[in-house]
């Protein structure tokens, strides 16, 4: 079994400790785990590891939040990857920070990066881990919000809410999907 787990983020060291770019962040460190490397591919930097006879490939486009869509579509054509193994770890500011929900299939919130997928692939029936970065922003300040760094409380705390989107990541490709979002959307 083959899995796509995209992490959606921004290139560049300007946005590397954003909020916007947890999806990056989760999937590095679940490629960090096993000792696997990003290499830079077409759309994006692409690495792959093995975990229970399962072979995640990781993915973290390069093509810019808004056009997210874009890489997911090629790497889902090219590595021969069903739209019920795509899993999509995206930020959401209407989850408190560090909360977790896992859907199978939903709107894009507002998010700009979801929002280009479901145009490319033509739908949005397909699994996204939503990592709660919260909402704690004066009316008008979502751009400046997002794009902001974390908070010193947030940064220490992100490295164990980091590894548990990894394990949930690990049950998606093992368990599937039910039984992990019974698992994960309770913690």
């Amino acid at each position: 079994m083959k899995y796509l787990i995209v992490g959606l983020g921004n290139i560049g060291t300007e946005y590397a400790e954003t909020r916007h770019n947890i999806g990056f962040k989760v999937v590095d460190a679940l490629a960090a785990s096993t000792g696997a490397v990003f290499s830079t591919a077409r759309y994006g930097a692409i690495s792959e590891i093995k975990y229970k006879g399962r072979t995640f490939v990781l993915l973290k486009p390069s093509t810019y939040m808004n056009l997210s869509g874009k890489a997911v579509n090629y790497w889902m054509k090219a590595e021969h990857i069903p739209i019920e193994n795509l899993f999509v770890v995206v930020d959401d500011i209407a989850l408190p920070f560090g909360a977790i929900r896992i859907r199978t299939k939903g709107s894009d919130g507002g998010h700009n990066g979801l929002k280009n997928i479901n145009e490319l692939l033509g739908r949005n029936d397909y699994s996204r881990l939503r990592f709660g970065i919260g909402g704690d922003f004066p009316r008008g300040m979502q751009i400046d919000y997002v794009l902001g760094h974390w908070t010193e409380e947030e940064s220490q705390a992100l490295p164990e809410r980091i590894e548990t989107a990894c394990e949930a990541i690990k049950s998606f490709g093992t368990v599937g999907v039910e039984r992990t979002m019974n698992q994960f959307n309770k913690k």
